[in-house]
């Protein structure tokens, strides 16, 4: 990283934490600068889009009309994920939808997602992981000082939706990723979910107790699942003009859907991690890779998106409270929270890891996907 702080001319990314960015001669970043050089064969909010959606849409009913399904998806009652369930209700999609209740959702997603699934009728499941056992990973993580504490709930997402997709012989989990709300996010202080490696490393370090109850996903036997089965994960947001405001409108006009404030902040753990977790323990401030995400998409000024940066990035009464309600379900004391706050940052590399790169270049091989999260 240079030393000199430096913000990207036209998003809003910066090199404060971030080892992977680069500037070009004009100030550029590459994170803009790759989005937008992608954008053209990723988004299309246009005709070829419709004709894409369209063919997707009639390919499910068709090869699904012998199943009870044509696709299954996750839904956790944020934006991106209860939009896409909406629209797949209107385009007469059979849907599986598939919710994992870590026990951190916040009131308004369980509202969100109670009104969503009695408006549409979709069906619906809740895959509850073992309390105990996810916690006492969660802590893990939170104890080894990595950056992504979300390991544990993106894995038992992947696990569940794929142990279900091959239950009901499913080959299509539509994925609410998009690029108008997602073209940008941050390389750097993160890692794949699907490192299972890690994840048992981590804990046979940090944990207290068995986590044979969890139903973990690696990246390898996706892949595996991914080729036998045929899995594919169209992200259909892709193929409309997926604009923020419009969405919550219809999604309030549709079923009274309530919004949350800001990305990823319908679960109260996922909310510590993105305004807290990172910013305090890292420096990053996760608002710039989602605000420059809709400065690509013509969503944002970059004015306007400095201007929110200028905000404070979370109420620190609210923060407080929810920080209490974390640490007694995860069994942190006050003193312990205070000193893994304190002491030094820890990559995830610091740690026993699987063959990562190896992995994550076969899989953008055969089939240009990443599994670095889930879509809320």
């Amino acid at each position: 990283m240079t030393s000199k702080y430096q913000v990207c001319k036209r998003c809003v990314m910066d090199n404060r934490t971030d080892q992977t960015i680069t500037f070009d001669k004009q100030g550029l970043c590459n994170y803009c600068t790759n989005a937008l050089r992608v954008k053209e064969y990723t988004y299309f909010p246009n005709e070829e889009g419709k004709k894409k959606l369209d063919s997707l849409i009639n390919r499910l009913k068709s090869e699904n009309k012998a199943k009870k399904y044509d696709c299954i998806m996750g839904i956790s009652g944020g934006l991106d994920s209860s939009y896409l369930a909406y629209l797949g209700f209107k385009w007469g999609l059979r849907i599986l939808a598939v919710h994992v209740d870590d026990g951190f959702d916040t009131e308004i997603s369980k509202r969100n997602i109670e009104k969503l699934i009695k408006a549409t009728n979709i069906d619906y499941v809740v895959e509850k992981p073992d309390a105990k056992q996810f916690n006492d990973l969660t802590k893990a993580f939170f104890l080894a000082g990595v950056p992504n504490l979300a390991v544990p709930q993106d894995n038992v997402l992947f696990a569940c939706i794929y142990r279900l997709v091959r239950k009901y012989k499913l080959r299509t989990f539509l994925s609410g990723g998009n690029f108008a709300l997602e073209c940008i996010l941050q390389e750097g202080n993160t890692h794949s979910a699907g490192d299972v490696t890690n994840i048992k490393a981590i804990h046979k370090l940090y944990g207290s107790g068995p986590i044979d109850k969890l139903p973990l996903l690696s990246d390898y036997r996706r892949l595996i699942d991914r080729m036998l089965f045929n899995i594919e994960t169209p992200r259909p947001l892709n193929f409309i003009e997926y604009n923020r405001k419009r969405a919550l409108t219809e999604l309030f006009d549709f079923c009274g859907f309530e919004y949350y404030g800001k990305k990823h902040l319908e679960n109260t753990l996922t909310k510590f991690i993105q305004v807290y977790w990172f910013y305090h323990k890292f420096g990053v401030d996760k608002r710039r890779s989602h605000l420059s995400s809709m400065i690509i998409s013509n969503q944002m000024t970059r004015e306007e998106a400095l201007a929110e940066l200028q905000l404070p990035i979370y109420d620190g009464n609210e923060i407080k409270k929810e920080i209490k309600l974390i640490c007694n379900a995860l069994n942190i004391s006050d003193e312990e929270f205070e000193r893994v706050m304190k002491s030094p940052s820890k990559q995830h590399t610091d740690y026993k890891t699987d063959k990562y790169h190896l992995v994550q270049s076969i899989k953008k091989f055969f089939f240009g996907i990443n599994f670095a999260g889930s879509s809320r």
